[in-house]
């Protein structure tokens, strides 16, 4: 599942391409994609609107219209943005199509049909259920090393599955959470009430650099200026990483062969020398 970097790429490329046209034509193909909003809703609801702004909430990305209303993506495994003539016929899994202005058209895809959609009034955002119980952006004010260890504190469930949770840190996943664990020396089952609040500091400063990072780097995303594609094939950040997928190579800081367990069902990379306490 993509994570923020991954989304924060996608939406740049999105607001490159798409901010400013306007939405001539939208038809949602398969009803399940957006369940709040019946076919007719949905086409007429986005119909006429200008894109004014392309933004992102934790891994969602927000489309806003001219009109007061958002379309809020969430793309989940294999959903994605195809750029195209609008004349093109559309790809295989294509859920939903916006016809544009300038000749283009939006497709979205999702060979697995896990991804999502929603249109909603831009001023009641706040209150939609996918985005109102989540945490602070880990750019932003709020999200400061006290408001991390008194979300830690909270609980006594292994620091990975904790930082996994998006109500409490926003925008990790499976590859970033086990980069900034390692980097601030923490073991990914240690209880996550047991962090002192020096050690806190330290996995707040390492969550904000990795993430800050990836993105730099361009994420694990490989985008065609044309196409706004989620790829994990390749990417510049992976073949930066220092644990992720490098079980049984030696540590870059002891040289000790990192091991791989299984927390929560998802897959933890961790140095057992580093991360021991």
């Amino acid at each position: 599942m993509p994570e923020l970097p991954e989304v924060e790429i996608v939406t740049r490329h999105l607001r490159a391409l798409i901010a400013g046209r306007t939405i001539v034509k939208a038809q949602l193909i398969r009803p399940g994609l957006a369940p709040e909003n019946p076919p007719r809703q949905f086409a007429a609801a986005l119909r006429n609107g200008r894109i004014d702004e392309v933004g992102r909430r934790g891994k969602h990305i927000l489309i806003h219209l001219s009109n007061a209303r958002t379309l809020v993506t969430h793309l989940r495994m294999t959903g994605r943005f195809l750029y195209v003539d609008a004349n093109d016929q559309d790809a295989p899994h294509t859920h939903a199509t916006f016809r544009l202005d300038n000749g283009k058209k939006l497709l979205f895809t999702d060979q697995r049909h896990f991804g999502m959609m929603l249109v909603a009034r831009t001023a009641e955002l706040g209150q939609v259920r996918h985005l109102s119980k989540l945490a602070p952006e880990p750019f932003s004010d709020e999200f400061t090393p006290d408001y991390l260890h008194r979300k830690l504190q909270r609980s006594d469930s292994p620091i990975k599955l904790v930082l996994l949770d998006q109500t409490k840190v926003l925008g990790l996943g499976n590859i970033y959470v086990s980069e900034a664990l390692h980097r601030a020396r923490v073991n990914p089952k240690l209880p996550a009430s047991s962090l002192s609040k020096p050690r806190a500091a330290a996995l707040h400063r390492e969550i904000v650099s990795v993430l800050a990072e990836a993105i730099a780097a361009g994420s694990t995303l490989n985008a065609n200026p044309e196409e706004v594609d989620v790829s994990y094939t390749g990417g510049a950040y992976e073949s930066m990483a220092r644990v992720y997928e490098r079980e049984g190579l030696p540590c870059y800081n002891c040289a000790t062969p990192i091991r791989r367990m299984t927390q929560g069902a998802r897959s933890t990379y961790y140095c057992p020398h580093c991360q021991r306490r």
